[in-house]
């Protein structure tokens, strides 16, 4: 599964199939969230936090790229992310595009 965040993929010619995406909601656990706060007193990257966005990330494009081959595409291209607070210490991480055939 190639995946671009392209609108087009160099020499193919491409169907659109549709609008495909893959979504998670993640959070750490509470131990984790009360050392990770203490971090934010001091300042620096919170490094629980860094790897509980790279696990969504990676999740909702595994979802994402399953989706598109359910559909029997071959690529998506124009890939995107967008995540929003679902609540403290909670995130959910959604990957779209859209799903195209080689022809």
């Amino acid at each position: 599964m190639i995946l671009v965040n392209t609108d087009y993929i160099s020499g193919k010619n491409l169907e659109m199939l549709g609008l495909v995406k893959g979504s998670t909601i993640q959070s750490k656990n509470i131990g984790r969230d009360i050392t990770q706060s203490f971090k934010t007193i001091v300042g620096g990257e919170l490094g629980a936090y860094t790897e509980m966005m790279n696990d969504a990330r990676a999740l909702a494009t595994k979802r994402m790229a399953a989706e598109a081959e359910a559909m029997g595409a071959d690529a998506v291209v124009n890939v995107r992310y967008a995540s929003a607070a679902i609540m403290q210490g909670a995130a959910e991480v959604m990957a779209y595009g859209t799903a195209v055939k080689f022809v």
